[in-house]
């Protein structure tokens, strides 16, 4: 908030009073804040992996030059369960058997699709992933007419996904549509359902597999609903895949549909023998219209706060229902009010990449702190009429932007395993959390504001650090040093301080 100060009457003595208040206003924006981290203290030990989302969509096939610099970027990074979601607009682009099988044929068409998984999977060698091919075939759904969908690979389409009733209410029918899609990469080919045997020659390892997306919105499914497709799909791809682990729900609204928490964590629910390895939810900060950098910098991280308040109560039910059940928050960033709108043409001020990054940041310590598995960074590639601002890649420049770059920072500083240690902050325009690692100590410092902050640090000057910042632009971390016991965090800076 701005402070408005007015000069009244009052001859010399209003002037000298109007001079002590604003070195009083000037000397409270220059106090340096005080970190203290007691590095023999800990408080818990991490099992966070920090990593992101790929969403398929048209820039992602072979040979368009974003998709190529994407690849690469993810190739470098190196991250592990890294997901993979071959998502509703793009029908052609994610669903292998798109019209209902007769007596005389089969749909069955991998033709788009396989160059498209190829190029992930080579991008992601040597890394587990998380597949999921989210979006069912609408002909395995009770509708009053076939779905639509364009010719066209690369037009979108918003309306694919429809009806709410499987045609097959057991679910087997489900179950085998996504047994042969997994068998397709991971045994060589399927058998389909006239009996003709379909060779791809791919033998992948699917380490895990992510049953559905955003199961509370899409084919707006119940708490019941889900579980009972759930099951239907775990078994049948175990039966091709037995060492896949599976992940479920990726709920979009985790705290509108506690329901979904209560009744799936529940053993007692599912069929004998079916796994309940990781359940998964999202978050995205939603500033309203008309808001810009300067309420953002409070929106985020307010509605930020909010999330880990679900976390925690997710938590309580996970632990008292399935304690053994890991976590994954997959989808983690910012959707603005323009996206998908004739607006989102503009590009978000170039401030917005290096606050959403921040926020991704300090949604990675507090995440951390609660010893949640995975923090996923949502997503590689957004572009105007398709998420723009939830983009990794600067899609004007085909370059990695901030947020990459500080995903990049966390992943290459912290690992499951380390130790978070106790660590005091006065004031609430920082974040800051203390980590014991195999490489040493290291201090994540998140810069919330757009101005420059001042830190006081304990052995400034035996510290290193690394930073993302508005310098460091589309570009990797800047190596930053401290002067006189003291280190300057550029606005909405991601710095990491090694000892």
């Amino acid at each position: 908030m701005k402070r408005r100060i007015e000069l009244q009457p009052g001859g010399v003595f209003g002037l000298v009073a109007l001079a002590v208040v604003l070195a009083g206003v000037a000397a409270q924006a220059q106090q340096a804040a005080q970190v203290t981290v007691h590095w023999e203290k800990t408080t818990v030990v991490s099992q966070t992996t920090p990593t992101l989302q790929v969403v398929v969509n048209p820039p992602l096939r072979p040979g368009e030059a974003l998709g190529v610099a994407a690849y690469k970027a993810v190739k470098e990074l190196g991250a592990d369960y890294v997901r993979y979601v071959p998502w509703l607009p793009y029908p052609r682009l994610g669903v292998a058997e798109l019209e209902a099988p007769t007596k005389e044929k089969t749909s069955w068409d991998f033709s788009v699709i396989d160059p498209m998984t190829k190029d992930f999977m080579a991008a992601t060698e040597g890394h587990s992933t998380v597949m999921n091919f989210s979006t069912i075939p609408t002909w395995l759904f009770k509708t009053e007419k076939p779905a639509a969908y364009p010719a066209d690979p690369n037009q979108v389409v918003w309306d694919y996904t429809q009806g709410t009733e499987l045609r097959d209410p057991t679910g087997k029918e489900l179950g085998e549509y996504y047994a042969r899609l997994v068998s397709w990469y991971v045994k060589g080919g399927f058998t389909d359902e006239n009996g003709k045997r379909h060779e791809s020659g791919y033998h992948y390892k699917f380490p895990m597999w992510e049953v559905l997306n955003e199961v509370d919105f899409e084919h707006s499914m119940t708490p019941e609903q889900y579980t009972e497709r759930y099951d239907a799909i775990v078994s049948a791809i175990h039966k091709v895949s037995p060492e896949t682990k599976f992940v479920a729900m990726a709920l979009a609204a985790p705290s509108n549909e506690p329901k979904f928490f209560e009744y799936f964590l529940n053993p007692a629910h599912h069929k004998a023998g079916i796994p309940l390895d990781f359940i998964s939810y999202h978050f995205y900060a939603t500033p309203t219209a008309g808001q810009t950098v300067e309420d953002w910098q409070y929106t985020f991280f307010d509605e930020a706060d909010g999330f880990f308040n679900t976390v925690r109560y997710v938590e309580s039910i996970r632990k008292r229902l399935s304690p053994k059940t890991k976590t994954d928050t997959d989808e983690l960033g910012v959707i603005l009010p323009t996206d998908n709108t004739p607006a989102d043409k503009v590009a978000p001020p170039a401030a917005y990449w290096n606050l959403a990054g921040a926020l991704y940041a300090y949604l990675f310590i507090e995440l951390s702190r609660q010893q949640i598995d995975v923090a996923g960074e949502s997503q590689l590639i957004g572009y105007p009429t398709q998420f723009p601002s939830v983009s990794m890649m600067d899609y004007e420049k085909n370059l990695p932007n901030a947020r990459f770059w500080v995903l990049k920072l966390l992943k290459e500083s912290f690992n499951s395993g380390d130790k978070l240690v106790e660590t005091t902050l006065g004031g609430s325009d920082l974040a800051a959390q203390g980590f014991v690692t195999p490489a040493g100590r290291k201090l994540l410092l998140v810069n919330k504001r757009d101005r420059a902050i001042e830190v006081t640090l304990a052995d400034a000057e035996k510290a290193t650090a690394l930073t993302v910042d508005g310098q460091t632009g589309d570009g990797p971390a800047r190596s930053v040093k401290p002067a006189n016991g003291k280190l300057r965090l550029e606005p909405f800076a991601v710095t990491v301080v090694s000892w």
